[in-house]
C-alpha cells in the first residue's frame, strides 16, 4: 500500500531524517503540533485500520526506544527485548493485533534514531548483556526500508559490537539494501511463514511464500543468519499436511545449518479482536475454531488440538533439520513435554537456550 498523507510533527519538522523520508516520499507534509490532528484524518472513515496504512506520521519518540517483551506470566516467556522504532503496518494481516492496539491506527515513524542509536550503545556495554533484540512487536521490521533506509543504519551497529544479535523479523521481500552491508553475522533476518492457504485467505498485501522463501535465500548467500516463525499457525481440515509442505520447501530453498531458530504459536487472540476479524474479514473463518478462554485472557484453541499440531510440525522439522532450535511462543510445561519431549527448564530455561543458538549460529562472545 503506497502512502497517501504525510503528517510531521512540528517538532522534528527540521529533523534531517524528516527531510529525507519526505523527499523519498516526495509528498507535501501536513505540519501537526497534536497528534490528534493525525487520528482525525482516519477516525472517520468506514475502515479506519485501512485507511491508516496510508497515513505516515513522523515524531519523535518520547520513550524509551528499548523495552522488554510483556510477555505473560501463565505462559513461557524468552525474554525478548523490543526496538521500538514506529508503529503499525502497511499489510492487512486478519490476525493482528495491531488492528486494535492502536486507536485510531496510524503508521509512525520515530526520526530520532540519534537517541536510539544511544540507547543501543549502553545496551551493548551492558552487564550482563542482552542477547537478543528485534524491531518486529509492533511492526513489521523492514516495511520501512523504501522511505526511511533504516536497516543500513542497524546492521553495520550490530555488526560492529558481538555481544548482541538483532532480529529483522518481515513478510516482505524489502531486502535490497541488506546485500553488502557490514552485518557480521549480527543480525538474523527472519520470516514470518505460513501455509499457501492461510497467506491467501488471512495475510492481505503480504508477499507470497514463494517470494519470502527467494528472499531468504538471497540473504543466506550474503552471509546472514536466518530464522522462521509459524506463528499464528490456523488448524484447519488438511492443514497438518500443508504445513509440512511449508517445512519442505523451507529447507528446499535454505540450508538448516544457517537457521538460528524456528518457533511454533498457534493462533491466539484478545475477545475483542474477533468482532473486529469478523467486521473487516467477513469471509474469514479463524474466529470460529474450537477455542477456550487461556490463562492470559486470550482465546486459545483447545490445547489437545494445539500439541498434536505442535508434534507434526515437530517432526516435520527434526526430519530435515534436526539440530535447529524449536520453540513454543506462550506456552505452558504440558505443551512443551508432549509435543517436544521435554521442558525448557531442562535446559536451562528458554531464554538460555536462544542465547545458546545465537552464540553458536552468530558467533557472539561467551559471558563469564
Amino acid at each position: 500500500m503506497a502512502i497517501e498523507r504525510l503528517f510531521v510533527d512540528r517538532a522534528v519538522a527540521r529533523h534531517p531524517r524528516t527531510e529525507a523520508i519526505r523527499s523519498r516520499l516526495r509528498l507535501t507534509a501536513e505540519p501537526v503540533s497534536d497528534p490528534r490532528e493525525v487520528y482525525k484524518s482516519v477516525s472517520a472513515a468506514d475502515d479506519p485500520a485501512a485507511r491508516g496504512k496510508s497515513v505516515l506520521y513522523l515524531t519523535r519518540n518520547k520513550g524509551p526506544f528499548i523495552r522488554k517483551c510483556p510477555g505473560t506470566r501463565a505462559y513461557t516467556c524468552c525474554d525478548y527485548y523490543i526496538l521500538h522504532v514506529g508503529t503499525y503496518c502497511v499489510m492487512d494481516c486478519a490476525y493482528c493485533i495491531l488492528q486494535a492496539y492502536f486507536h485510531p491506527p496510524v503508521l509512525q515513524f520515530f526520526v530520532n534514531l540519534e537517541e536510539m542509536t544511544a540507547a543501543l550503545d549502553r545496551l551493548f556495554r551492558g552487564d550482563p548483556p542482552v542477547r537478543r533484540i528485534g524491531t518486529g512487536e509492533f511492526t513489521d521490521s523492514m516495511i520501512w526500508e523504501p522511505w526511511t533506509g533504516l536497516s543500513e543504519l542497524l546492521v553495520p551497529r550490530f555488526g560492529r559490537q558481538s555481544r548482541t544479535v538483532l532480529e529483522l523479523k518481515t513478510k516482505t521481500t524489502a531486502v535490497n539494501a541488506l546485500e553488502g552491508l557490514d552485518h557480521n553475522r549480527k543480525t538474523i533476518m527472519a520470516w514470518s511463514l505460513n501455509t499457501e492457504r492461510v497467506i491467501r485467505s488471512e495475510e492481505r498485501g503480504t508477499a507470497s511464500l514463494s517470494a519470502r522463501l527467494a528472499a531468504a535465500a538471497r540473504c543466506e548467500e550474503w552471509g546472514y543468519p536466518l530464522a522462521f516463525h509459524f506463528d499464528p499457525m490456523v488448524i484447519y481440515d488438511g492443514c497438518e499436511a500443508e504445513y509440512d509442505a511449508v517445512v519442505e520447501r523451507l529447507f528446499d530453498s535454505v540450508s538448516p545449518d544457517n537457521v538460528v531458530w524456528i518457533s511454533l504459536g498457534a493462533f491466539r487472540f484478545m475477545p475483542a479482536l474477533k468482532p473486529l476479524i469478523q467486521q473487516r474479514f467477513p469471509n474469514s473463518r479463524i474466529v470460529y475454531g474450537e477455542f477456550i478462554t487461556g490463562l492470559d485472557g486470550k482465546m486459545r484453541y483447545f490445547k489437545p488440538l494445539r500439541i498434536a499440531l505442535y508434534q507434526k510440525m515437530a517432526e516435520a522439522i527434526r526430519r530435515r533439520a534436526p539440530n535447529v532450535t524449536v520453540y513454543f511462543c506462550m506456552e505452558d510445561d504440558e505443551v512443551w513435554e508432549k509435543a517436544l519431549g521435554f521442558t525448557p527448564g531442562e535446559r536451562g530455561g528458554l531464554p538460555g537456550m536462544l542465547d545458546e543458538a545465537a552464540l553458536r549460529c552468530c558467533g557472539l562472545e561467551k559471558h563469564p
